[in-house]
């Protein structure tokens, strides 16, 4: 049963979300770790001017993956199993959005076209058939801090399916999108992302292209920008300050979601990510797909992910990856803005902090 499913069978206001199992580590055992060897960047330029609102990434060979973070400072309780062994990798050149999708990027294709999101679909009885009719009601998850400290074992208490939250009613029926244009659109489930993709002319990244795009070039460093979170005391991408799930501090400049482009773009002109909302990746999700493709020592081109999905905490879920983390992670919970790290999300399930970016490739 997926998380969307999970919100139909329990009352209206329980609160679910795919989030809370980036957390549940991998059962596997750690491989041994590859050195994080230099990146070697294709030369030849591309032979055309940028698409619109994209730039360049070169492509070439990286190694893809990232150490056990929780020895390093502000690396978070999480071991992040499923990101080794690190490999090699080699991508082809393409090129990418400089910033996730905003939801003026959306209003135009939705108007152009008249998608209708899942979030704004009523759900099938018969694809819920343990739910009660009145809890079949369109609607997405929406993070809603608590007064006072929980336990950061039970995500249930900061998540809320609530009725009538979609990409155009982020906060649910009431609220709008006036004064958050340039916001990236969130409430986004797998074929909504897609379907956005496919009108552009685009498509969504890999999770080897999303990689290599996010590091930069940079060889071996934990974040996008290099290796300290806070190089000389400056925020560098919008995460989560104070005391987690309470309301953020906003050191960084924002409590929630941040308008795109309000941090440094990464050396590849590349903004928010890390941080922010995370983005949906064309690969299917499995927590020993590293394993399986490093176990042939060669350099892997252009991986496209699993034939497969597979999570042990949701085994007949259907998951894809997302990457880049949000402005809920932070080093008490969840510190998957790290450079080389995964998430994965059920397929029909969207929530305030996600979102995508597209690619557009030569081949």
């Amino acid at each position: 049963m997926g998380f969307r499913a999970r919100l139909m069978v329990v009352v209206f206001t329980s609160v679910v979300t795919a989030v809370a199992f980036y957390l549940i580590r991998s059962s596997l055992p750690i491989s041994p770790i590859v050195e994080l060897t230099l990146t070697v960047p294709n030369t030849v330029p591309p032979s055309h001017a940028p698409p619109a609102g994209m730039v360049w990434i070169p492509g070439g060979e990286f190694s893809m993956g990232m150490e056990d973070p929780t020895a390093m400072d502000c690396g978070g309780p999480d071991g992040m199993a499923d990101a080794r062994p690190i490999h090699r990798v080699y991508i082809d050149g393409f090129w990418m959005d400089r910033t996730e999708v905003t939801n003026e990027e959306y209003r135009q294709f939705v108007h152009a076209t008249g998608y209708v999101t899942v979030a704004e679909r009523i759900p099938r009885q018969e694809d819920f058939p343990d739910a009660p009719p009145e809890n079949l009601v369109p609607g997405s998850i929406v993070f809603t801090p608590t007064p006072e400290p929980v336990p950061l074992q039970n995500h249930f208490l900061w998540w809320e399916y609530v009725k009538g939250s979609s990409w155009s009613h982020p906060t649910g029926k009431d609220s709008t999108l006036e004064g958050r244009e340039n916001f990236p659109v969130v409430h986004i489930a797998y074929e909504d992302a897609v379907a956005y993709a496919t009108w552009a002319g685009k498509q969504l990244p890999t999770e080897a292209e999303w990689e290599f795009a996010a590091r930069g070039g940079l060889s071996g460093q934990p974040y996008g920008w290099g290796k300290d979170l806070k190089p000389n005391g400056k925020w560098m991408a919008n995460i989560y300050q104070g005391q987690f799930p309470m309301r953020g501090s906003a050191d960084d400049g924002y409590v929630g979601i941040a308008p795109v482009s309000q941090f440094p773009p990464n050396p590849y002109g590349l903004h928010d990510m890390a941080g922010n909302v995370w983005e949906w990746c064309a690969d299917l999700y499995h927590p020993d797909y590293y394993a399986t493709i490093a176990a042939s020592s060669a350099v892997i081109r252009n991986p496209q992910g699993p034939s497969v999905s597979f999570d042990p905490a949701e085994p007949s879920a259907s998951k894809r990856v997302h990457r880049g983390g949000s402005f809920l992670c932070s080093d008490q919970y969840c510190t998957r803005y790290m450079v080389g790290s995964r998430g994965k999300g059920e397929v029909s399930t969207g929530s305030d902090h996600l979102g995508f970016r597209c690619v557009k490739r030569l081949r």
